[in-house]
């Protein structure tokens, strides 16, 4: 049975989480990552960085949006990866000036107002990448076990239970060493199946590549514009990625990013290539079906194995993220094993909760945040680039810009909303906003650092 064997295998790869788990949990090693004093290696970082980004809604969010929109969408979302090379010359230019974190740099620039707006931002970041990858968990179980009518809503709890147990055990450390071992898990699982794609005799590349998907390639292209305007502060508001940039000497933490980006945006786009083909072959079915009647059971097994664990090794990722949040710079609560375990608690029991709320468009929590990030452009390029001096006053207009332009995304169906929008795709859209916002920003930007050369 299908249901059977995917539980069996997802059950080995938890088995194989708690095994990895330090055995000893240590207040150092629970925020920093450390083992004996020892910083992560080179390939803890890169498998780490890897295994946490290209998780289950990135996986789905790149077949969904091959399967619509042919091999744009997909390049649209593996776009996105070029965070990696972004992200690692925001961390160098960070770690040069003295920073520890983005929230130091803020805070030396902006005060308290520039690490509250930037706390609030990834908080809501965290949020989403609870809800969106226990989403996915229940979208496959609810597939793949129709007979049992609450399996979505039953492996919802279980995952976000097994995620949070060893988690909450050793913090950061647990998760760079789980990263390792359910990265290469996948790798292993995935390459079979995307090996067995490639040479199939219904498999063509030339008509995957010139493949209209089921709805055209127009929004496609549209999101890679999107895609390529968030690329620079994407990163930026990632916790997860920001937490793995300081963990390291800054030779292993660049060659980390580097070979991060290559290896998941190879994955990314392996992984669409599975929905394009579903809408070559298929274009009337609901992907997770079409894959069911696509392909043989094992590579059927292997496609969900892959996005259950993926969805695992991004949870562990998000707790631990969560916690240094909670008692390093919200000090919500003591820097302890306990008060960095009641923050893991209360994100992942809210991020499960929003799975209750009724929106299953994945893409929709990447748009937001990532819309919501956008502030953070005009004010390091104006820093890093120019080397402008932004005022507190130019930062809130550029930020309030960005949450104002992810607020009308989110809520672009209501009637008054709109009428202000063009009437056009949801994802032109979401183009004219990021330009709108990233005008606006700059704008704020370029006045401010003018008016404090002048004083």
């Amino acid at each position: 049975m299908l249901s059977t064997t995917i539980v069996g295998l997802f059950a080995a790869f938890v088995i194989a989480s708690f095994l990895a788990a330090p055995r000893r949990a240590t207040v150092e090693g629970f925020y920093s990552g450390r083992t004996d004093g020892r910083a992560p290696g080179l390939w803890t970082l890169v498998l780490s960085q890897v295994t946490t980004w290209i998780f289950a809604r990135s996986l789905m969010n790149s077949a969904i949006l091959g399967y619509y929109y042919g091999m744009p969408g997909t390049l649209a979302y593996a776009a996105y990866y070029l965070s990696f090379l972004t992200g690692g010359y925001i961390v160098g230019h960070l770690r040069r000036s003295g920073a520890g974190s983005v929230q130091d740099w803020l805070g030396v620039r902006f005060g308290s107002t520039g690490r509250t707006t930037y706390n609030a931002v990834i908080a809501l970041r965290l949020l989403s990448e609870v809800f969106a990858n226990l989403l996915v968990v229940g979208m496959i179980f609810s597939a793949v076990m129709p007979e049992i009518e609450s399996a979505g809503t039953i492996s919802i709890v279980a995952v976000a239970a097994l995620g949070l147990s060893y988690s909450a055990w050793g913090g950061l450390s647990a998760a760079l060493r789980t990263d390792v071992v359910q990265m290469l898990g996948f790798l292993g699982i995935f390459g079979f199946a995307l090996a067995f794609l490639l040479l199939d005799p219904n498999f063509s590349m030339g008509a995957v590549l010139t493949a209209e998907g089921v709805s055209g390639t127009r929004p496609g292209w549209i999101l890679l514009a999107v895609a390529l305007l968030q690329a620079f502060s994407y990163p930026a508001h990632d916790p997860v990625m920001m937490d793995r940039g300081f963990l390291a000497d800054p030779k292993t933490t660049r060659s980390s990013f580097i070979h991060a980006f290559w290896l998941s945006t190879l994955c990314i786009i392996g992984f669409g290539l599975f929905g394009v083909q579903a809408a070559v072959l298929d274009r009337d079915a609901d992907l997770l079906v079409a894959w069911r009647v696509m392909f043989p059971d094992w590579v059927f097994v292997a496609l969900m194995v892959s996005l259950l664990v993926s969805a695992l090794s991004t949870l562990d990722s998000a707790m631990s993220s969560a916690a240094r949040l909670s008692v390093e710079e919200l000090r919500l609560a003591p820097r302890s094993l306990n008060g960095g375990r009641i923050a893991m608690v209360v994100f992942m029991v809210l991020g499960g909760a929003l799975t209750l709320w009724n929106n299953a468009t994945l893409f929709d929590a990447v748009a937001v945040s990532g819309t919501a990030s956008m502030f953070l452009t005009p004010v390091m390029v104006g820093v890093f680039v120019f080397r402008w001096d932004v005022p507190l006053w130019a930062y809130l207009v550029s930020f309030a810009a960005a949450i104002v332009g992810a607020v009308v995304y989110f809520l672009r169906a209501w009637p008054t909303l709109a009428q202000i929008l063009p009437s056009a795709h949801k994802y032109e859209q979401l183009l004219w906003i990021c330009v709108l916002v990233l005008v606006i920003g700059f704008a704020a930007v370029i006045l401010g650092a003018r008016v404090a050369r002048k004083g």
